[in-house]
């Protein structure tokens, strides 16, 4: 699902809770305070966002939802992504507490809650969410991806990969052994080019892509899309 925001320069916040009434406070509030929200009532919803979480600055993540729970989203997450995850529940004992921690969650914050200190929390998040000369790095296989220099390598070898073989790339190694979907696939290629891409664009680059990092890398599934064969693991390369 694309996520749009009237300010690119603004903290994007995936807010899934499925009181809604709490939800559009909470909406409300960061608004106020100058962040961009996007809302999420269940956790089949919130997958959506999944394929274009990089454009995602905080995630603040209710527990209990009608279809699972906020553990499950934290791990997804925690697979594809190391930006701040805050637990917001009425669930407050240990070890729930430890539970969320322990998956990848940065902090906790129970209801009732106080404006300011959820302000104050995400406020201290969001400045510890990148260290100083730390590089994400995207690994799977022999396929090492720089998400900060723009470029990707097999077995340390740079695969000098045009921007769109780069685009369909990262957006699959994000999805590690998920089907992607064609026309998720032309989205995404339409919005970082700010241009219609056709569909035999979209062939053209996947077939140089495979090229260039093996076949065995991304597996064609006909009539449906794409998909990226090993997992994949994103941590930090310190320069």
């Amino acid at each position: 699902m694309k996520i749009t925001g009237k300010d690119k320069h603004m903290k994007r916040i995936l807010i899934v809770e499925d009181e809604l009434y709490l939800q559009k406070t909470i909406k409300e509030l960061l608004e106020k305070h100058g962040y961009h929200t996007i809302t999420s009532s269940s956790l089949s919803d919130a997958m959506h966002y999944m394929l274009n979480i990089d454009d995602i600055d905080l995630f603040l993540l209710d527990i209990w939802l009608p279809d699972g729970d906020g553990f499950q989203l934290c791990r997804h997450i925690r697979q594809r992504s190391l930006k701040p995850i805050l637990f917001l529940t009425a669930c407050n004992d240990e070890e729930s507490v430890v539970k969320g921690l322990n998956l990848g969650g940065d902090d906790y914050i129970s209801k009732p809650f106080r404006a300011a200190e959820l302000i104050s929390r995400i406020q201290a998040n969001l400045r510890r969410q990148n260290p100083l000369n730390a590089v994400k790095i995207l690994r799977g296989g022999e396929i090492k991806l720089d998400k900060q220099q723009g470029c990707a390598y097999k077995n340390e070898e740079n695969l000098n990969l045009g921007t769109m073989e780069y685009q369909l790339l990262l957006v699959l190694m994000q999805n590690p052994r998920r089907i992607v979907k064609r026309e998720l696939l032309l989205e995404k290629l339409w919005d970082n080019s700010g241009k219609f891409v056709e569909d035999n664009t979209l062939s053209v680059n996947m077939s140089r892509l495979r090229r260039k990092t093996g076949a065995e890398y991304i597996e064609t599934i006909r009539g449906f899309g794409y998909r990226f064969t090993k997992q994949t693991e994103e941590g930090l390369d310190y320069v």
